[in-house]
């Protein structure tokens, strides 16, 4: 029963690209979410602790308690009953993007996936706190973590009888998924607050203070707030009365929902299609409440549909057992702590039809989604119905979000916008009822001044680049000068934000993550005007100053850099070699051995830029050229193929690519050296495993040490795949292993191998790693290949005595 149980759990996890959430679809495609996809929001650098010191770490219980008290995590770990729960967590922020396109808030824009689902094992915080004993008077919790911020360490508080309120669930977790947290996601503890947003559930934690008063952290008072829709960015900066009343503090979530399929860009053909499309989304309620209904429209908001809805929470309540370490009982709890799934069956007449599709959801309470926004300063609890545009084109219906991510352009709220149509009058701008009538007018709004009065000053690009350092960090906006120096110790996004915009131009990215507020304080800042060659040469991004001629390295880690698709070789029927040209023929490419790069295009449909990263083969000294692997991901009945390998295979001949690097923390020095986060290690044997196009980064480090006839560093190649022809690079590993049998070994196995296969079948395992190499002292592990492939060999390697510190994941 426990095997089968978190088989069928687990695999869900498996089943994710280890990436940042950038749009809904990619996001719900599963229920649990795994922790290179969960969202990251954190407001400063990640706290690092040495795997050595996770037992160790401490955190304190004290403030109005009988018996103040600090506890390890070891002693959390064996004291107090584990516990496992599932558990959605929702940023404040979620849906923001919207918000700002109405009038920019004081936060960066997240689209409609701020928002994640794990299984956290951890100690339930009332179990801790009875033991502290709390005293009469003690109203909350107030909870500090380990991340030191330009306004001290990071805090929040909740109310104490909800965190003593075991329905309320809330807990201290130590693993996400059935592993240890991550950096980013708190590693080694942190508070989970289900329900609520996810700015309660505090990261590192360090301290929990019963106090008689919500807290006074900086971070309390000034964050995760709804001020008043009348209170404009000035008005909350110059009078901080509004910050200080909790009546506009943010605990629960409120109901949401949003639309995943159809997809922002998705194209349907009215020829040849099936008679009904499906509709679908999520919905999350908050303070446990359970979304009751999810209604769809395709008149405006006349009529309404009923949604079907799925709730894969409800599968673990009649379940009691040990999962991940930690007991999995929710039989008793009525609260609900994770989103839920919608969808709705169309016929595809009706929304040839229909103008958009609008979606609203209802909590147990009778909560519901309003059809319009309520603005506020810190763009927080976004939750009007949400609405995809559909745009006809002859026999075809494309489909359109309201906004896409961050800086990704695209969205009808955009569109809308810059057409003059007002994204607050209660028709999304656009004509309503067909009657003609033209969109009202949108207000404009007034334009923040960012240069200072008297400044006329004229800079050169060469001033520029010798300011584009920490001690004098100047940067560009809109062809305007700053000095960020004085600034660095107060940034709230860290000093660091600033250094790494340095003798660049940021006006991009400032100008849609800054608020009116930020604006108005450049003017303090402005030192002059860039000359106009000198913004020409910026723009067109040479940000070394050099000229191709002159430039013997081709990546830059700071700007991308171009280079032309030469040739494109077919591999297989799925495998491409795409061959593109440098700058010119005496440049090589500048990557270390064991590192990568990033690949930018832009999406031939929504404009988007899409970028992933690559592994080249091309050999560390040729010069001229660079050679990328891909296997190509084709759309299939069930989902669709990979935005990037389609678009690169779409590529026609002589088409610029951009490209920037080298990334990545792990690079080979050559005989045995080799650094890992910039800290040296000497090695004496590699066990390197890969499955289908994980074999890239492998080959890589594989070539550097055969080639080299001093290196006396020893390799073990495992490669799985599912088929023969699904095996890459094999030619080149086969011929290194052969004429090197002393050095290295290469072992393929394959799961659908055909009747004249004479190797290994089956998947890799952990007898196989076991056999072919155990540790000792001096191995280390690289392995790059499919998330599922990835956890399972971190498993296998722990159970077999392997350190963390020795295991490296492309």
């Amino acid at each position: 029963m426990a095997h089968s149980f978190e088989d069928m759990f687990g695999r869900a996890v498996n089943l994710m690209a280890a990436r940042m959430p950038p749009t809904p679809p990619e996001t719900v495609d599963s229920f649990l979410t795994s922790p290179g996809l969960f969202y990251v929001r954190n407001h400063g650098p990640v706290p690092q602790v040495r795997e050595d010191e996770i037992q160790d770490w401490e955190f304190s219980i004290e403030g109005l308690v009988e018996n103040p008290m600090t506890l390890t995590l070891r002693q959390l770990m064996s004291e107090y009953e584990q516990v496992t729960y599932p558990i959605t967590l929702v940023c404040a922020g979620n849906r923001r993007k919207e918000q700002n396109q109405v009038r920019k808030s004081k936060g960066f824009s997240w689209g409609a996936a701020g928002l994640s689902t794990a299984l956290f094992t951890g100690v339930v915080m009332s179990d801790v706190i009875r033991r502290a004993r709390p005293l009469r008077g003690a109203r909350y919790v107030c909870m500090e973590g380990a991340d030191k911020l330009p306004n001290g360490f990071y805090g929040t508080s909740v109310k104490l009888n909800w965190a003593m309120d075991d329905n309320k669930g809330i807990m201290l977790a130590y693993k996400m998924n059935g592993e240890m947290l991550r950096p980013d996601h708190g590693k080694p503890l942190r508070a989970v607050v289900p329900g609520q947003i996810g700015g309660r559930s505090v990261k590192w934690l360090k301290k929990l203070i019963i106090t008689n008063a919500p807290s006074d952290n900086w971070y309390h008072i000034y964050d995760n707030r709804v001020l008043p829709t009348m209170v404009s960015p000035d008005e909350s900066a110059n009078n901080p009365r509004w910050w200080y009343d909790e009546r506009y503090a943010i605990y629960d979530l409120n109901v949401n929902s949003a639309i995943t399929y159809p997809a922002h860009g998705e194209r349907l053909s009215l020829i040849g299609l099936p008679e009904n499309y499906r509709i679908k989304g999520y919905a999350y309620g908050g303070g446990g409440r359970r979304v009751s209904r999810v209604e769809i429209s395709l008149d405006k908001g006349r009529t309404w549909q009923l949604s079907d809805i799925n709730y894969p929470e409800d599968l673990y309540r009649g379940v009691n057992q040990q999962l991940y370490g930690g007991q999995l009982d929710m039989s008793w709890r009525e609260s609900c702590f994770c989103w839920c799934f919608w969808s709705l069956s169309i016929k595809v007449s009706e929304l040839k039809e229909a103008d958009d599709i609008l979606v609203r959801a209802m909590d147990e309470a009778m909560n519901i989604q309003p059809r319009d926004m309520y603005w506020s300063v810190l763009g927080m609890m976004n939750n009007p119905w949400f609405r995809v545009a559909i745009i006809k084109d002859g026999n075809l219906l494309q489909f359109e979000h309201p906004t896409q991510p961050a800086l990704i352009p695209g969205g009808w709220m955009e569109r809308v916008k810059s057409a003059g149509g007002d994204l607050t009058n209660g028709h999304w701008g656009e004509q309503f009822g067909g009657g003609g009538s033209a969109p009202i007018e949108r207000a404009v709004e007034a334009e923040v001044k960012m240069t200072k009065d008297g400044v006329d000053r004229i800079i050169t690009i060469d001033e520029l680049r010798r300011h584009g350092n920490a001690d004098q960090p100047w940067f560009v906006l809109n062809g305007e000068v700053y000095d960020g120096t004085e600034f660095l110790g107060g940034h709230p996004g860290g000093a660091q934000s600033i250094i790494s915009a340095a003798g660049l131009d940021s006006t991009e990215e400032f100008m849609a993550i800054h608020s009116e507020t930020a604006k108005a304080m450049m003017p303090k800042y402005h030192v002059g005007s860039l000359d106009g060659v000198s913004r020409v040469a910026l723009r067109e991004g040479d940000p070394q100053g050099q000229s191709i001629e002159k430039r013997k390295v081709f990546l830059q880690p700071r700007a991308w850099t171009k280079a032309a698709l030469l040739e494109k070789r077919i591999v297989s029927w799925d495998t491409r070699i795409f061959v593109f040209q440098l700058e010119h023929q005496e440049q090589t490419l500048g990557l270390p051995v064991g590192q990568h790069l990033m690949v930018r295009l832009r999406d031939p449909v929504t404009g988007e830029a899409v970028i992933r990263s690559y592994t080249p083969i091309t050999e560390i000294k040729e010069k001229g050229l660079l050679e990328v692997l891909v296997k190509i991901y084709f759309d299939t009945e069930e989902i669709k193929g990979g935005r990037m390998t389609l678009a690169l295979d779409a590529l026609p001949l002589g088409r610029f690519v951009d490209f920037k690097g080298p990334i990545g923390k792990f690079e080979y020095l050559g005989r045995g050296s080799c650094t890992i986060g910039g800290e040296l290690r000497q090695v004496k044997s590699f066990l390197m495993i890969c499955a289908g196009s994980g074999v890239t980064p492998i080959y890589q480090v594989f070539r550097a040490i055969i080639q080299d006839p001093e290196d006396s560093t020893y390799c073990v190649v495992l490669d799985g795949n599912r088929l023969f022809e699904d095996i890459l690079c094999k030619q080149e590993l086969d011929a290194y292993a052969t004429e090197n049998s002393d050095r290295c070994k290469v072992v393929y196995t394959l799961t659908k191998a055909h009747e004249e296969w004479d190797g290994m079948r089956g998947r890799i395992s952990g007898d196989l790693i076991r056999e072919h190499m155990p540790w000792s002292e001096g191995t280390m592990a690289l392995i790059c290949g499919p998330e599922a492939l990835e956890t399972s060999v971190r498993k296998w390697l722990s159970e077999q005595g392997w350190k963390n510190s020795d295991m490296v994941f492309f």
